[in-house]
Order: structure tokens, then C-alpha cells, then sequence
């Protein structure tokens, strides 16, 4: 969590920001981090890294366009260092995942001081931000990450209808209606750029979940209809993943770049059902094979079998993520089954 020094720091340099610049995470984490952020002011600009996960030179052009003062940097686990002695531009780093060791940067992450810390960095923006109005978008964000924020019990005060009461993380976020709202944000991001770039300026503004899930405004049809359409489409990938899980540790369902990119949700769904499996969802795009991984200790797992593998990875201990070259998945799978013990029947 940040110190009252640190949450004191980022609200004085949020406020006298005139035009700040926000790089966050594609994922439910890092849009509720800027949201959570950007809603106390309602200044500047946001850039979502849906296509990376690292913050590099490639972006210095978008950087000279937007003409920032101020560059705050959301739930991103990696910024080369050469795109920070570029910029030229105070550089305001909160994260959470893996320790990185960069110079010309105000850097914020729990686990500086404690490497087993898991803190959401929308819990971390929730510290910052605490607008009572914005109490449901910072428990999506956490509950997202699965993380129980220890305001939930506000929650449940302020939102019965989405969670009636207190419970396990997999109850709260697959089997009750707070899972739709956890999922909304993870969906709203996917399909035309257009629609995306629409529907994050829209919930810069939206003032309550109901107005999203009640319809109660053209916003919040148009967000609603959105989320609607989405979820059948990912509904449908879950039951064909649901097909491949048998008696094996390992459950792995792959697909290919024409179907919509569920892969993270997908792999948080299944191990939430099947706890003590490991599971492998995987998507072909480009030649590689684009993977989420969950599992106890899977991390570990998972830098073993890149042992004579072209590819990479890394994320947290029981879910990370990895990209391998379509040449030498076999060699990746049969590396994986054989680190858990399981048959190699590939």
C-alpha cells in the first residue's frame, strides 16, 4: 500500500497537473487505476497498452503529440530506461507487479519493501483518489485482480444488489452478480477502437454502475449493449474450454486470431472451477502462441519449460503470462506437462 507520504506526493502532483498523460495496463486493473485517477480532476489524457506490456520508445511520438506535463504511468510492468531519459517529463511510475530498477522516475510498488505484496494498483489509485462516487469502480478493480479489498464491506452497504454479502473471492467474482460488473470492465476494452476509445470517454463520466446495468442513460445503454453483445461472445468460448478439462492436471484450450482474444479471463474462470488443475489457455496470433497460465506455483512451472523454448514470460506466482513461438509449442507443452507430472500425451 502507499504511505500517507506517497498518497499526499500524487495527490499535490495530480492537482497542479494542467495536461497529464496516462499510460495504463489493457486490462480491468489498470483502466479502473486510471479512471479512479483521472475522475478527481478530470484533466488530460489516457493511452491504454493493450498490445504490450512495456513502456518503451515506440511511444516518445505520442508523447511530442499530446505535449504532457506530467506522465503518469498505471499498472505497466515494464518502461525501458531509454524511453524515460527521453522524455524529458516528470514520470510518475505505480505498479505492482515484479521490481524494476529505473532511474528518472518516482516509482511506487509494494513490493520495493515486501516482494510477496500483492496490492492491485487500483487499490493503490483508490488510496489516492477516495471520491465516495467512485467507491464501485475501485472494488471492480481489485476484485478484478483477485484482490478482496478490505473496503468491501462498504461496498456491500452502498451496492447490495451486486454483492449481498461477504464472501470468498471465487464466490464473489463467478457466482454472484458483482461478477458482471468485474467483468464489464475487462470486455468494454475488446472489439472496433472506435467503440473502445467511446466507451472509456463515456465512463469518465458515468456517475453509477446502475446507470451501466439499469439503462438509465443513452451512456449507459450504449455501455450495457456493449457488455451484452461481448459476454455472449466470451459465454460461448467458456463452454468450449469447458470440453477439455478431464482427468489431467493440465487443461489447455487453444485458439486461433479470428476468434475474440478472451485469454485472461478465460484462464481466471477455469482455475477459479478447477483449483487444483493447471491451466493453459492459448491463443495463435502472428506465429506465436500467446498464453495465460494459472496454477499453484505456476510461475515457477513456467520458467522451466522455456528451458530450449523461444519464448518468454513472467507475472505473478499462480498466474502469469507467456509468448512461445509456434515452432516450438511442443517442445513448451511437453517441457510444462512434464514440470507438474503429468502424462505426455501431447
Amino acid at each position: 500500500m502507499l504511505t500517507d507520504k506517497q498518497i499526499i506526493f500524487l495527490r499535490e502532483e495530480l492537482a497542479t497537473a494542467k495536461n497529464p498523460l496516462f499510460f495504463y495496463d489493457g486490462d480491468a486493473d489498470g483502466l479502473t487505476a486510471f479512471l479512479l485517477l483521472y475522475r478527481i480532476h478530470r484533466e488530460g489524457k489516457g493511452i491504454s497498452l493493450t498490445t504490450t506490456s512495456t513502456l518503451s520508445e515506440q511511444f516518445l511520438r505520442k508523447v511530442e503529440e499530446i505535449n504532457p506535463d506530467k506522465i503518469f504511468v498505471l499498472d505497466i510492468p515494464l518502461m525501458t530506461q531509454e524511453f524515460l531519459d527521453a522524455v524529458k517529463r516528470p514520470v510518475f511510475w505505480i505498479d505492482h507487479h515484479p521490481v524494476q530498477d529505473r532511474k528518472n522516475v518516482h516509482y511506487f510498488n509494494p513490493r520495493i519493501k515486501d516482494p510477496d505484496a500483492y496490492i492491485p494498483t487500483s487499490r493503490m489509485a483508490w488510496q489516492i483518489s477516495q471520491r465516495a462516487d467512485d467507491l464501485w469502480i475501485a472494488a471492480a478493480g481489485s476484485l478484478a485482480d483477485w484482490h478482496m479489498p478490505d473496503f468491501i464491506d462498504q461496498f456491500i452497504e452502498q451496492f447490495p444488489e451486486f454483492l449481498p454479502e461477504k464472501s470468498d473471492l471465487t464466490t464473489t467474482v463467478f457466482r454472484s452478480p458483482m461478477g458482471k460488473l468485474v467483468k464489464f470492465f475487462f470486455f468494454i476494452q475488446k472489439g472496433p477502437q472506435g467503440d473502445v476509445r467511446k466507451s472509456v470517454k463515456i465512463l469518465t463520466r458515468i456517475t453509477s454502475p446502475q446507470e451501466i446495468f439499469n439503462q438509465e442513460s443513452s451512456a449507459g445503454k450504449f455501455l450495457f449493449k456493449r457488455f451484452y453483445i461481448i459476454n455472449n461472445k466470451y459465454e460461448e468460448v467458456l463452454a468450449k474450454a469447458k470440453e477439455f478439462v478431464t482427468g489431467d492436471r493440465v487443461v489447455l484450450y487453444s485458439y486461433t486470431e479470428q476468434e475474440w482474444s478472451f485469454t485472461v479471463n478465460l484462464a481466471n474462470e477455469l482455475i477459479a472451477l478447477y483449483p487444483t488443475k493447471y491451466i493453459i489457455i492459448a491463443r495463435k496470433k502472428g506465429g506465436e502462441m500467446k498464453c495465460s497460465l494459472r496454477g499453484k506455483e505456476v510461475l515457477s512451472i513456467l520458467q522451466k519449460s522455456l528451458g530450449g523454448v523461444n519464448g518468454s514470460g513472467g507475472g505473478h506466482n499462480d498466474a502469469c503470462g507467456a509468448v512461445i513461438k509456434e515452432e516450438d509449442w511442443d517442445v513448451f507443452l511437453r517441457n510444462f506437462k512434464e514440470a507438474v507430472g503429468s502424462p505426455l500425451d501431447l
